[in-house]
């Protein structure tokens, strides 16, 4: 397996070029199926980790999330970026170290937001914002971990897109590698964010059917593609479809669509990373 030195510096490379997709697994098994599948690099997801532990997104503690980001970060040889929410603290120096704490996970790169609370809609005030990503920065210090800043404006419905971009433009220049604006989807104002923070890269959001591709990403100028909670969310709609048959009906024809047990047998078994 790559050391983290080498996935951090591969994680660093695809950001220089192109666009690739960076999907969103829950847990050790989805990871793993995605290096399977021959993508370059995986990200973390609070809401669909949330989901799977039974709690609303926004409700998994610090140190249980850093748990999870281990897991994931040991799972496979993939890059591994991690979802960090608002850094779990308000204050820049607490912001500081509990970053220093998930770049001691092994992740290659970690995301910041605005959001103090995604249940209320609250951001924090641009300036102190600008200073929880510029306290992020100093303390990734030269491990070389890329630093996503987020701006959550638009997804909550609480900020203008001028507003949100010229947060993104701020987190720019206070320090963070790659700019991300989740709930972003029309194509102009893809376009306006990619050159506004030009000639960092952008990362967006397609967590449902939103009329774009890959390649239409990538003539948009954005540098990768993360779909969030999308595939835990997809998931558990066929779980949900299943049992609410067998609940309602006694019927099992949603099992139909179920993954033959031997297939993934095959899949997890005498692959390198089994202990």
């Amino acid at each position: 397996m790559p050391t983290i030195a080498e996935r951090r510096r591969l994680f660093r490379e695809l950001h220089r070029a192109g666009c690739f997709a960076i999907p969103n697994p829950w847990d050790a098994g989805t990871a793993r199926y995605l290096q399977q599948l021959g993508f370059k690099a995986i990200a973390t997801t609070s809401a669909g980790y949330a989901f799977s532990r039974g709690v609303p997104d926004g409700s998994v503690q610090r140190d249980d999330m850093l748990a999870h980001i281990k897991e994931l970060v040991e799972a496979t040889d993939l890059p591994v970026s991690a979802d960090f929410e608002n850094g779990y603290a308000t204050e820049p120096e607490d912001v500081a170290e509990n970053v220093r704490l998930c770049v001691a996970t092994g992740v290659a790169g970690l995301s910041i937001e605005d959001a103090i609370d995604h249940g209320q809609g609250q951001l924090y005030d641009l300036d102190l914002a600008v200073e929880r990503i510029r306290a992020a920065r100093e303390a990734i210090a030269e491990s070389d971990v890329i630093l996503v800043g987020r701006a959550e404006g638009i997804l909550m419905g609480r900020e203008s897109f001028d507003r949100v971009l010229e947060r993104l433009c701020a987190y720019a220049n206070a320090g963070a590698d790659c700019l991300y604006a989740p709930g972003v989807c029309d194509a102009h104002q893809i376009k306006r964010i990619v050159a506004a923070v030009a000639p960092k890269p952008v990362n967006l959001l397609i967590g449902g059917v939103m009329g774009l591709t890959m390649k239409d990403a990538q003539a948009l100028g954005v540098r990768r593609v993360s779909v969030g909670g999308a595939l835990a969310r997809t998931a558990w709609a066929g779980f949900i479809r299943a049992a609410k048959e067998l609940a309602k009906h006694g019927t099992f024809n949603s099992f139909a669509g179920a993954i033959p047990h031997a297939e993934l047998q095959a899949l997890f078994a005498n692959q390198p990373w089994r202990s």
